[in-house]
């Protein structure tokens, strides 16, 4: 029997997801730095990663677990939130620091992405780090209707978020069919760049805004493309364990 191809859409941002309906699958993607990280984390063991939009909410949640299983992570504007133990960085999320941890963790754009469709069926998240992995996961489950949604920047679009939506659909190959003219841009922009994933990057105005802060390293890592064979997916509401 003929298997249907997955339809897939992609939303440039969390305000552009439809209301009052949900797909099979939701994929979040937020390249710089929330996903990325977010795998890193649990590559290097870590125990889950809990999301939050609200910094207070998260600092009351967190609260009640011992402080030897905890790291708090928070970012905003690209900067280390005061009294956090990490920022955003996937370079610091070594198996040293992370491994036998829960992060919470509430960023700028990631985490209201996750937000917006913790309630579908089955939600991963992906960067271009593990979009092999993600891409084979989706083969093997087939969920008919995927939304893969942007984190962007404060409601905007991005670069680096739409180019690993693009990635993602190239990997899925005929196995995929676009549901909408986002889907069909992000195609092109990643067949477009594909061989020049860290000058997009750098072009990007997030990729700027990190240069200016210092944060080149993270960029060169968050250009690589298909080091990691661990898939975050979320176990319950807001929480992610590795898929591996």
């Amino acid at each position: 029997m003929k298997v249907s191809a997955m339809k897939v859409w992609v939303y440039h941002t969390p305000e552009q997801v439809p209301t009052g309906e949900l797909p099979d699958c939701a994929v979040v993607v937020d390249v710089l730095r929330a996903t990325t990280t977010m795998a890193v984390a649990l590559a290097a063991g870590a125990t889950g990663v809990q999301v939050f939009a609200d910094l207070d909410e998260l600092m009351r949640v967190s609260h009640a677990w011992p402080e030897a299983q905890r790291l708090r992570v928070g970012e905003r504007g690209g900067k280390v939130v005061s009294g956090f133990d990490l920022g955003n960085s996937p370079l610091d999320c070594t198996p040293e620091r992370v491994k036998g941890r829960r992060l919470f963790m509430s960023t700028t754009n990631g985490t209201r992405a996750l937000t917006q469709v913790q309630h579908a069926p089955q939600v991963l998240t992906c960067a271009l780090v593990n979009r092999q992995a993600v891409v084979e996961l989706l083969r093997q489950q087939q969920p008919e209707r995927v939304w893969v949604v942007a984190s962007g920047w404060e409601g905007a679009f991005s670069l680096e978020d739409t180019v690993c939506a693009g990635a993602l659909l190239a990997g899925l190959g005929s196995q995929a069919t676009t549901g909408n003219d986002e889907a069909v841009s992000a195609l092109a922009l990643y067949q477009q760049w594909h061989n020049d994933l860290l000058p997009l990057l750098q072009r990007a105005s997030h990729g700027q805004r990190l240069l200016g802060l210092g944060q080149a390293a993270d960029l060169q890592f968050c250009a690589q493309v298909d080091c990691l064979t661990t898939v975050p997916r979320q176990s319950e509401p807001g929480i992610l364990k590795a898929v591996t």
